[in-house]
């Protein structure tokens, strides 16, 4: 069986970076790390990982991307995979979307960018134990 996988999904390719980059020096080869530049292309690795059989435990996701928004991008993949933990980080959610993803998403957690490695990191970690 593959490792489990944390999925990343924000449109800069540097702040993708920055994650995968954060996450693996914190939890080493624990896990697979994915990431996507946009909602639909998320929407697409899901699929085929839920095709291979590999788990996803977590999304980190931006909310303020071209087509489709975090927030609805979470709403969408908790109607069909409601175990899987969601974070979004974000420097311009309105409040509105956030609480939406709270209540239709099961939201676990919405930190701000510039972000905080170590409550990025805190974050991961409270969200990876209630998966």
């Amino acid at each position: 069986m593959s490792k489990p996988v944390i999925l990343c999904v924000d449109d800069e390719i540097v702040v993708l970076d920055s994650l995968k980059t954060q996450l693996k020096k914190s939890f080493g080869d624990c896990y697979l790390y994915e990431i996507a530049e946009s909602a639909d292309e998320a929407i697409e690795i899901i699929d085929e990982l839920e095709e291979e059989g590999t788990p996803i435990l977590m999304i980190v996701s931006d909310w303020l991307m071209p087509g489709i928004k975090g927030d609805e991008f979470l709403i969408q993949v908790h109607q069909k995979f409601p175990k899987i933990v969601k974070v979004m980080l974000t420097g311009q959610a309105d409040g509105d979307a956030i609480e939406r993803a709270r209540k239709q998403a099961n939201l676990h957690c919405c930190l701000l960018k510039p972000w905080n490695s170590k409550e990025l990191i805190e974050t991961i970690k409270s969200g990876l134990i209630r998966s």
